[in-house]
């Protein structure tokens, strides 16, 4: 039987295998994106010395004091020369909070700094907070907008369920010292999913908004809304204008919100959202792309059909079932892009794509005519022109049966 300090090395000796481990592409090709075979971060890529007394009197047994239960939903920066991620981490009390992992190639070895983040408040206290997304601004401060949550005040005692959605906003030039902000101001309902685009709109702070009636109901605010600010010392948007509606019978019928900041292009602004649709075994949570406009971000130029990553095997399970859901990417100089994304709100994955890669995404990629002989038409098309470009080159198409 090992005794305190054989246990304690073991448990580091374990820890360091996982945290080494090499990861590895995915065979699977769709020529758009490579998943990577194992998850980036999970629970137990904690730091032990967060949920383990090493105190051998205090714990004599050395058991975890405090449990972690999952890490996901990561905001992503490139950080001297890192590749950042801000990290929603959920203890087994079912408290998020922000921590902050790092890597040097944005693939594997993800360690995280020394301590989570212990975020201001403001004067309302949070009772929860979680989905940061961070946004280098081009007045030179690195923005994070999340979700803050605080109990309903206008439900009965008895009701410990209902809660509000608000957009709690930081600001930090080093991603330790943080700077707390108002809350967003907005008079559509409660908010979600809120994200800074990264350059000034006519000279103001321009925002993606997620206006919703309720905490989980959408109701009348359905969609990725755009609202322009003076400030976000006091950030105040008075009109928002739904610019990505949600779409009856889509991957987006329930609700769609705001990824990322975009990315900008030389042939438009690159988009990720999430959307969310109903089935027999609940909600359903994917990612999708779309474009917009340099000229006006607030016109979407192009808009592929269907998700763009899926919850698969292993991802579908986890603590909510059948999600796939993102808030950072990251953009590296040479074009190559690695997008940061979590299954079913429990760990974190990596895929890897190219700015060229998801430009000729979504804009050759057919749209949704929201019908299905529309969509039969679409395959229809595809195999006639393969048809005539394989009888060019020679060759047959494969496994073809012909009636």
């Amino acid at each position: 039987m090992m005794n305190f300090k054989e246990k304690l090395t073991s448990l580091i000796k374990e820890q360091e295998v996982l945290l080494s481990q090499k990861n590895q592409p995915s065979e699977a090709y769709n020529g758009i994106f490579t998943k990577y075979k194992n998850p980036i971060l999970t629970a137990a890529h904690t730091p032990l010395y967060w949920r383990f007394d090493f105190n051998e009197e205090s714990n004599p047994l050395l058991q975890e004091r405090i449990g972690m239960n999952a890490t996901f939903n990561a905001g992503a920066i490139k950080f001297d020369g890192k590749y950042v991620l801000m990290v929603r981490v959920e203890g087994a009390d079912r408290k998020s909070f922000f921590a902050v992992a790092e890597s040097d190639n944005g693939i594997d070895n993800f360690r995280f700094w020394d301590k989570p983040v212990l975020m201001p408040e403001t004067e309302q206290p949070d009772t929860n907070v979680y989905d940061m997304r961070l946004t280098a601004h081009e007045d030179g401060w690195i923005y994070g907008i999340f979700c803050t949550e605080r109990k309903d005040p206008n439900t009965p005692e008895s009701d410990t369920s209902s809660a509000v959605a608000a957009a709690g906003i930081v600001r930090t030039k080093d991603l330790v010292n943080f700077e707390r902000l108002p809350d967003l101001i907005s008079y559509s309902g409660q908010q979600r999913n809120v994200v800074l685009h990264p350059e000034f709109v006519d000279g103001k702070y321009a925002l993606y908004t997620r206006p919703q009636d309720g905490f989980i109901d959408t109701g009348s605010g359905g969609g990725i809304a755009w609202g322009l600010t003076d400030s976000m010392e006091r950030a105040e948007v008075k009109q928002e204008v739904v610019i990505e509606p949600k779409i009856y019978h889509t991957i987006k019928e329930v609700k769609n919100g705001q990824g990322p900041a975009p990315i900008k292009t030389s042939e438009g602004w690159l988009h990720l959202a999430h959307g969310v649709r109903n089935t027999a075994a609940g909600l359903r949570y994917v990612l999708y792309m779309f474009m917009t406009s340099l000229e006006d971000p607030t016109k979407v130029t192009h808009r592929p059909a269907g998700h763009f990553i899926a919850p698969l095997n292993e991802e579908r399970i986890g603590d909510v079932s059948n999600v796939a859901f993102a808030n950072g990417w990251i953009a590296d100089d040479n074009g190559e892009v690695k997008i940061y994304y979590a299954s079913s709100d429990t760990r974190m994955h990596v895929a890897t794509s190219t700015i060229d890669q998801l430009v000729d995404y979504c804009k050759n990629t057919p749209e949704d005519e929201y019908r299905s002989v529309a969509s039969v038409e679409s395959i229809h098309q595809m195999v006639d022109k393969n048809e005539k470009m394989m009888e060019e080159l020679g060759l047959m198409i494969p496994n073809r049966q012909t009636v």
